[in-house]
């Protein structure tokens, strides 16, 4: 038996036990198991990763991968004019798709000439961003160029809540969470962040806490705003800052509906919710309304396909109030573990989370960071783990076949090997799990990310400043495709 058939072999063997346990489940007595009930249809816990791996690997033969990718080897990738503009012709190896973020830089260049203006980023991640790392230091560099103050849109309960140096919050014990990573048809819709949360406030008292961080342009909660949904009864919210305490309504008459906490800036407050069980609450937003924001919704566990299952009506409500200028995808940490280096399941999925993003933030720039290097012991010996340069380049596929722009992580921090220089060195950049970063590295990564995001807007200045100067008359938007490989609207 190959060693596929093992490695499928035993996806049936953790299914089947599922299934037996929740077999014996229904006739054990209650108290074995906590009072929240298993509902298998409604388990998720990126289960669809693994159903992608079932699903599709088995039908995917290695030869027409092998050819795909040599098709796709030194053939230039030309790109059309956008509104005038063409970045230079690129190959699969070194592809970066900066002519797909034109958008993105064009909200940059405005800002820069009017500071008042705002540009918003979503940075959607797994574990390497968990607790702002990365993140923070993306932001940090943006404000510090454009402008902007405050720490963006932040969740009502975290699992990084305590390691988040970037904001403060703590919360009560009774919050009920729905994410996206283990919930297939939530209560109410997911937020923007992937969670729904409820006030089980009918017994005990249901708040929410957030104190301002000590990271430089994050030193206040500006413009503190709540976001909650749809729901046929209202409740009330009690804000506590400082002696007073303010009382408001909820009325959850919308899709996604917003309540100011206050106008200004804040150094803390409490959220009180009352009557408030039947809302879907989503979290609050703190920014000063311009320069750049980075909200950072980090998700444990995650592969990325999850997003696919976004209500894009839902989406597009969030959008009409925060309005985002570029998405990014940082993820890769959990695919790699899979038993395969055949990574076209995962281009499909992934194709189909780009396809829902672009559905619920329409003209958004889209942005795809690739899995980092990663070591495992071969043979007595740290190696860069096998699976790191298939999905790498897997990633790179469905960033050029979804018109986004790639940065190659694995490559930036310094390709084969490079993991275990970070975790050996000092001080060290990454921890003794050669697979996440420390801060020190993060904060490296995080300046990296944005290097290389600047040398595109860098580019793309002077080719707007050429175009203007020569008075070039802008073309309609059409799309980039390889001399010898189709790309077009249609394929994606």
């Amino acid at each position: 038996m190959n060693t596929k058939s093992y490695f499928f072999q035993s996806f049936a063997i953790v299914a089947l036990a599922l299934v037996a346990f929740i077999g014996f489940k229904q006739i054990l007595p209650d108290k074995i198991f906590s009072e929240t009930k298993l509902d298998s249809k409604n388990i998720l816990i990126d289960s669809m990763l693994l159903e992608s791996v079932a699903d599709d690997s088995l039908s995917l033969d290695k030869d027409s991968i092998a050819k795909s990718e040599q098709a796709l080897n030194g053939q230039k990738i030309v790109f059309d004019e956008t509104e005038g503009i063409e970045f230079p012709a690129e190959t699969f190896e070194n592809y970066k798709g900066y002519q797909y973020l034109i958008s993105f830089y064009e909200k940059l260049y405005q800002l820069e000439k009017n500071p008042q203006n705002k540009v918003r980023i979503a940075y959607y991640g797994d574990s390497m961003t968990d607790g702002d790392l990365i993140v923070q230091d993306v932001r940090t560099n943006y404000q510090e160029r454009f402008g902007g103050n405050g720490v963006g849109f932040v969740p009502i309960t975290s699992e990084s809540a305590a390691s988040r140096g970037s904001v403060k919050s703590t919360y009560s014990k009774n919050w009920k969470t729905q994410s996206y990573l283990n919930v297939k048809r939530p209560t109410s819709p997911f937020g923007v962040n992937g969670h729904v949360f409820f006030a089980n406030d009918r017994s005990n008292s249901t708040w929410v806490q957030y104190e301002a961080g000590l990271n430089k342009y994050s030193t206040s909660l500006d413009n503190a705003t709540l976001f909650y949904g749809r729901s046929s009864k209202i409740g009330k919210v009690n804000f506590i800052i400082g002696k007073d305490t303010l009382k408001k309504s909820l009325s959850p008459n919308s899709l996604v509906n917003t309540l100011k906490v206050s106008s200004g800036s804040l150094k803390a407050f409490k959220a009180n919710f009352v009557q408030a069980d039947s809302i879907p609450i989503y979290g609050f937003n703190f920014d000063n309304g311009s320069g750049v924001h980075v909200d950072n919704f980090s998700q444990r566990g995650n592969s990325g396909l999850p997003i696919s299952m976004f209500n894009a009506d839902v989406m597009r409500a969030f959008n009409n109030s925060l309005r985002y200028d570029l998405i990014i995808l940082h993820y890769g940490t959990n695919v790699l573990n899979y038993g395969t280096k055949n990574y076209s399941w995962y281009e499909k999925g992934m194709t189909k989370t780009v396809n829902k993003i672009k559905e619920s933030f329409p003209g958004v720039s889209i942005l795809i960071v690739s899995t980092a290097d990663k070591s495992t012991k071969y043979d007595l010996e740290m190696k860069t783990d096998s699976a790191v340069v298939p999905l790498m380049k897997a990633q790179k596929h469905y960033a050029l076949e979804t018109h986004a722009g790639f940065v190659n992580l694995y490559t930036l921090m310094g390709g084969d090997g490079s993991m275990i220089k970070w975790v050996d060195e000092t001080p060290a950049k990454a921890n003794k799990d050669y697979t996440h970063f420390n801060q020190r590295g993060a904060k490296a990564i995080g300046n990296l990310l944005y290097g290389q995001l600047n040398k595109g807007y860098e580019e793309y200045k002077a080719l707007r400043e050429k175009r203007d100067a020569e008075g070039t008359k802008p073309k309609p938007v059409r799309r980039a495709k390889p001399d010898s490989v189709s790309v077009t609207k249609d394929s994606v």
